[in-house]
């Protein structure tokens, strides 16, 4: 079993300082990384947020989580995560998705492709990403994207290259994060009406077996080598979980009180309680890399303390 990491997504700071200090308390409660999404809204873009959360600390990794790839030709992703990780001095985890808000879409007069066809040209744009990261002079002639003759400057400091993160819940999403990914993320969630609606009934244990079986098969010979993450979505850190399990499924009403516990995307009990369940979560599915929002991070912090590189 792989060593526990822990992860935190931040999304904004009102000022530079707030949020080097925001980089600086992840690193001090042992935090292993510092993860960024990619929406058009509220929140700071993602590449140079990365290098400011870098410059501000010393051992903090730094991830996308995730990129939507429609945002972005795939070689403008390469050089920039080739550049984040020189600056990072190889710190960088590159999350790359589909998409999945058709809002943001709309917004920027992009087409919103049915979800087959985003995660087939996410598909191109991973091999074309990964081949330009590890100094390959890259010629890619497929259905989205064509490349002639093309290399990076500069090289990323991590060889081959950074890690690369692919996450989701949808089967055909996650095939192809367990054979080209080297992170694969679990989510549980999936979004429906162009992404107006979640979906969390995969949350439910059984799926999360299913998924990760299907990963495990998909992956193949390469499957010991990947690790597994989960996106948590609430931490509650109580002596009391059963109240706050039945407080939890009267906002998610596709789950009973007892899935809600027993599901890797909900965290609820002492800390004492918390420990024992990732550790069992880790014996049952792999998941050793754990990410949280940033309101949970003090809460969440005890139990980092006890687990994390264990």
């Amino acid at each position: 079993m792989k060593p526990f990491r822990f992860g935190v997504s931040v999304r904004s700071a009102r000022s530079w300082a707030e949020w080097a200090d925001k980089a600086r308390k992840l690193e001090d409660l042992g935090y292993s990384v510092l993860a960024v999404p990619d929406h058009l809204t509220d929140l700071l873009a993602p590449m140079p947020a990365l290098v400011g959360a870098a410059a501000a600390t010393k051992r903090l990794r730094v991830g996308t989580m995730v990129l939507n790839n429609d945002f972005r030709h795939p070689v403008l992703t390469a050089r920039e995560g080739a550049t984040l990780d020189f600056l990072t001095d190889g710190r960088l985890e590159l999350g790359l998705g589909a998409g999945h808000m058709k809002s943001e879409y709309d917004q920027a007069g992009l087409a919103f492709d049915p979800g087959a066809t985003r995660v087939e040209r996410l598909g191109e744009a991973v091999v074309i990403v990964k081949r330009l990261l590890e100094g390959e002079s890259v010629t890619f002639a497929g259905r989205h994207y064509r490349v002639t003759d093309h290399t990076i400057h500069p090289l990323p400091v991590q060889r081959p290259r950074p890690p690369i993160f692919i996450g989701g819940s949808a089967p055909r999403l996650l095939a192809l994060a367990a054979k080209e990914a080297d992170i694969v993320g679990l989510t549980g969630i999936a979004f429906r009406r162009g992404g107006a609606v979640r979906d969390v009934s995969d949350w439910k244990a059984a799926v999360v077996d299913e998924r990760v079986q299907l990963v495990r098969e998909a992956a193949g010979d390469r499957y010991d080598c990947l690790e597994l993450n989960a996106l948590v979505q609430r931490v509650v850190v109580t002596d009391d979980r059963r109240t706050a399990a039945e407080e939890l499924a009267r906002r998610w009403d596709q789950l009973s009180p007892e899935e809600i516990r027993e599901s890797p995307y909900v965290l609820i009990g002492t800390v004492e309680q918390l420990v024992e369940d990732l550790q069992a979560r880790r014996a049952r599915w792999g998941i050793s890399y754990y990410v949280i929002f940033e309101p949970y991070i003090d809460a969440f912090g005890r139990v980092v303390a006890r687990l994390a590189g264990r």
